[in-house]
């Protein structure tokens, strides 16, 4: 049992022994930021407590009409995907080290494996990973271990935030990381097939990409292939139920964030990275893959087939140093699909493109809106161009009541009037003409 030092003199005996003082434990932290002390008010009961705080909370309460994307969503959850995650048996359960002693979490993992195949055509799927973009930076990582190749082309059509986290991650790496600018709204066909060489190791693609039109990317997956190149292509899950899919255009490797597949938003997580491929790749996907068996009795049993990321399995071999396990989160993407069924996620898919496109007819009506990319089709996300800034109408909106939209300024240079709106099957009609009626009161 380790020892605990719960006393004055027995903290002073332990700094003693390593040769230091309580200030020399934190000499590294300049002093303005050192914490003076808590400041703590007189001690009051439970229900004041509660009170107090639920005072504090009610002040920060603001309702808005979403009308936000750029890869998390606002979808309607069903009832039963809350109530199956609540059960004990699942929100307690963690990385099971013991695995084949938890059929249970197994048979969930193996379940949610089955249906990110049948979404995205593709052959293996891992058991998940923490959210889009870091699937996206672990399917580059998996391309360079296939290839053996040092260069990533990505257009800038691809989320700019999963960009962003691309570039932290792969800053002290030796890759070469080489970025296309979209044309008018889409893949840059030219440049990418131009940056192809013999030291690309993958292409990355997205569908539908951050400004929503949709693209099909059969056309440069067999040029890649031509070249040994890998084609990676991140996607929105619930387009799936009317897009073309990524296994259809000839994908390598797909990848997505699982947020709209049951998870709310949650202010920025928990959510739930994807991660699926060819079966000739799966010794190079990270991650946890659970497979199907019978035991000795022949009764059906699920077993963790390989865990190639696990660093106390894999130690140095390790495909990730990414160690977590979001089965909680893909359990309940499993229960979503389920309760939707294939003509459900369809239905929800049409829902969301018909609400999007009677959106982009009410606010292109209004005088000085204009879309962006006019000839491209879109899913259920747009990008208008506003006669001003876009970033102070976006703000003039939150005060009627609505989150109207992403200025795209902070990522895009020459786009400080545009704005990418969102449309799922949650927004009415009426909520869609009233976000009109103020955006044409404000213009």
């Amino acid at each position: 049992m380790p020892f605990i030092a719960n006393t004055d003199e027995q903290r002073a005996a332990m700094l003693a022994e390593i040769g230091l003082t309580t200030e020399g434990l934190f000499a590294d932290v300049p002093a303005a930021l050192r914490c003076g002390g808590l400041n703590l008010p007189e001690g009051i009961s439970e229900q004041e407590v509660r009170d107090k705080l639920a005072g504090i909370a009610a002040k920060n309460y603001t309702h808005l009409t979403g009308f936000l994307g750029g890869g998390f969503y606002d979808h309607f959850i069903p009832s039963a995907v809350y109530a199956t995650l609540s059960r004990s048996e699942f929100y307690t359960a963690y990385t099971p080290y013991q695995p084949e002693t938890s059929q249970g979490t197994l048979q969930a993992i193996y379940e949610f494996q089955s249906l990110i195949c049948r979404l995205t055509e593709m052959e293996a799927s891992n058991a998940s990973m923490y959210d889009g973009g870091t699937a996206l930076y672990e399917a580059i990582m998996m391309a360079l271990r296939i290839t053996q190749r040092n260069k990533i082309i990505i257009d800038d059509s691809v989320n700019p935030i999963y960009r962003v986290m691309i570039h932290s991650y792969t800053r002290n790496l030796k890759i070469d990381l080489t970025e296309t600018n979209n044309h008018e709204g889409l893949a840059n066909r030219d440049a990418i097939l131009k940056a192809m060489d013999k030291n690309t190791a993958a292409v990355i693609l997205q569908n539908p990409n951050f400004f929503g039109c949709i693209d099909d990317f059969t056309d440069i997956a067999e040029a890649a292939h031509a070249k040994g190149v890998l084609l990676i292509v991140s996607c929105y899950p619930i387009s799936l139920g009317v897009l073309k899919t990524p296994g259809a255009m000839g994908a390598d490797i797909v990848t997505g964030e699982g947020q709209s597949l049951g998870l709310p938003m949650s202010f920025g997580g928990p959510y739930l990275g994807f991660m699926a491929t060819l079966k000739k790749h799966v010794r190079n996907l990270p991650g946890r893959i659970v497979g199907e068996t019978t035991d000795a009795n022949g009764k059906r049993g699920f077993v963790l087939t390989l865990q190639t990321r696990e660093q106390h399995i894999r130690r140095d071999k390790a495909t990730s140093n990414i160690c977590s396990n979001e089965a909680l989160c893909a359990l309940a993407a499993t229960v979503y699909l389920t309760l939707l069924g294939k003509e459900g996620l369809k239905e929800t898919a049409q829902l969301c493109a018909d609400k999007a496109s009677y959106a982009y007819q009410r606010l292109t009506a209004i005088p000085g809106v204009t879309p962006r990319f006019r000839d491209n089709w879109v899913f259920n996300e747009m990008v208008l161009d506003l006669p001003c800034d876009a970033a102070d109408v976006v703000g003039k909106l939150i005060e009627k009541g609505f989150a109207a939209g992403f200025p795209l300024s902070r990522y895009y240079r020459g786009m400080d009037n545009s704005i990418l709106i969102a449309v799922t099957e949650k927004r009415t009609k009426q909520q869609i003409g009233m976000l009109a009626e103020e955006l044409e009161a404000i213009l």
